[in-house]
């Protein structure tokens, strides 16, 4: 029985590993630079909100409300039984009490998504509503992992945490304009009208986004080595994505999805790397 159980937990654990890899190279490549012992729990916690985006998103001959409400409910379950039939789920709750990730994140997490199948349009309040739960609970879900219970250690980084949450977040609402726009009718980026987007709407939300990447380097410095090298990459490459949506005239935005190509994220890697063993980060 307990080899059953060993077999379930692998075969679990390498769903979410795989749905992450489908689902994003890059970030995958951020995980897979994060200690071995770390690693499996970021995958976990990737695949769980993964698949509740994906409801909200991609789902669309789907009643979409009541597949997200089950996904939430399937979620508090597994985490009470700390066992699921689905192994999305199953690895969820095992990273989820092995670093006593606080259930306040996971609900905040639910809410902001049931808000995108519900609002298209956004007030600032309700903006900062959506991304704490969307984004910033996510990165502080990883702060758990990366600080293994040293609880001074985590309220310490929790603000930078939080930081590199939304700056990710905003990157992608950048990059996604015309998806999100066109396919999903949604505006996140609240009092921009983008029937007449200005370059200095673009300017205004890229100058918020690198003062939230600033604010979160200065806590990337002082993770662990067990996480540093990987969460710092990450950060590099949507930094990158900044400084490329950053160079492109504002009507580009809303016709295509910007980019980094291969080649542009081996160098973000090679440089990375060169930073992090000179100690320049």
């Amino acid at each position: 029985m307990k080899n059953a159980i060993k077999l379930y937990n692998e075969v679990s654990l390498e769903s979410s590993k795989l749905t992450t890899e489908r689902y994003s190279t890059s970030f995958s490549v951020g995980i897979r630079l994060i200690s071995g012992e770390l690693r499996w729990a970021i995958y976990a916690l990737y695949g769980m909100v993964r698949y509740a985006d994906e409801i909200v998103d991609t789902f669309h001959n789907q009643d979409k409300g009541l597949l997200l409400n089950d996904f939430e409910a399937q979620t508090y379950e597994a985490i009470e039984r700390k066992f699921s039939t689905n192994p999305i789920l199953h690895a969820y709750q095992m990273a989820h009490h092995q670093f006593s990730i606080d259930q306040a994140l996971v609900k905040s997490f639910f809410e902001s998504m049931k808000m995108d199948l519900e609002q298209k349009v956004h007030d600032k309040d309700s903006y900062d509503t959506y991304v704490y739960g969307s984004a910033e609970v996510v990165g502080l879900m990883c702060l758990h992992v990366f600080t293994e219970g040293n609880k001074k250690l985590f309220n310490d980084l929790l603000p930078n945490a939080r930081a590199l949450g939304s700056a990710f977040q905003k990157v992608n609402f950048l990059r996604d304009l015309k998806s999100d726009l066109e396919e999903r009718g949604r505006l996140y980026f609240p009092n921009v009208n983008f029937t007449n987007f200005s370059d200095e709407d673009k300017q205004q939300i890229i100058q918020e986004v690198k003062e939230e990447f600033k604010h979160a380097l200065s806590g990337i410095k002082k993770l662990p080595l067990s996480c540093r090298f990987g969460v710092y990459t990450a950060y590099k490459y949507y930094l990158k994505l900044l400084v490329k949506i950053d160079s492109k005239h504002k009507e580009e935005l809303l016709e295509k999805r910007i980019r980094v190509n291969n080649a542009q994220k081996v160098w973000v890697l090679a440089k990375s790397f060169s930073r992090y063993q000179l100690n320049l980060l």
